[in-house]
């Protein structure tokens, strides 16, 4: 996975740089999932390592329909440089490279039930205030942490859920 990640490292910087020029992020971040997306199909990754597979038809399946015609080269430059089954990495860091310049942190809260609108305003008040930034707050429910949530924003996780704190009692009896 490290390999991918400095593989996919200078094509996120590229595709970020012409998003950023032609002041289209929300397309750009649009495309690259579609296209990521594709990509990261099994069917479809084993056919991107065929070398019959021709540059146009590797961008044709990639593409999406509405896709600029920068996005297009941009696929022909991955698809000549062997990179296209490194699609899905090259989204993941745009949309970091995005947030970053957009001054926002993508947190996901998963609970262990539904959470209400009221709670989940407090927690993006409590981590707005933390970071100093706007949050996009994204919800999941693990019906196993038992009760509580684990609230995980890029490198922070903060695990206030019942499942956590048992297994780190459970932790410090053992020792």
């Amino acid at each position: 996975m490290s390999q991918a990640l400095t593989l996919a490292r200078p094509y996120a910087r590229a595709a970020f740089a012409i998003a950023r020029d032609e002041g289209k992020f929300a397309p750009w971040s649009e495309a690259l999932a579609f296209s990521a997306r594709v990509a990261a199909d099994p069917h479809v990754s084993a056919l991107l390592l065929n070398p019959e597979l021709t540059r146009g038809e590797a961008v044709a399946m990639l593409a999406p329909e509405a896709s600029a015609e920068t996005f297009g080269r941009f696929l022909e430059l991955l698809a000549d440089a062997r990179r296209l089954p490194v699609l899905p990495e090259i989204a993941a860091m745009y949309e970091q490279l995005r947030a970053d310049a957009e001054h926002v942190v993508k947190a996901t809260v998963t609970s262990a039930t539904e959470m209400s609108a009221a709670e989940l305003d407090t927690i993006k008040a409590a981590l707005k205030k933390r970071f100093g930034l706007e949050v996009e707050v994204r919800t999941a429910v693990d019906a196993s942490l038992i009760g509580g949530a684990v609230i995980d924003a890029g490198d922070v996780v903060i695990d206030g859920s019942l499942k956590g704190k048992l297994s780190r009692l459970q932790t410090a009896l053992a020792h």
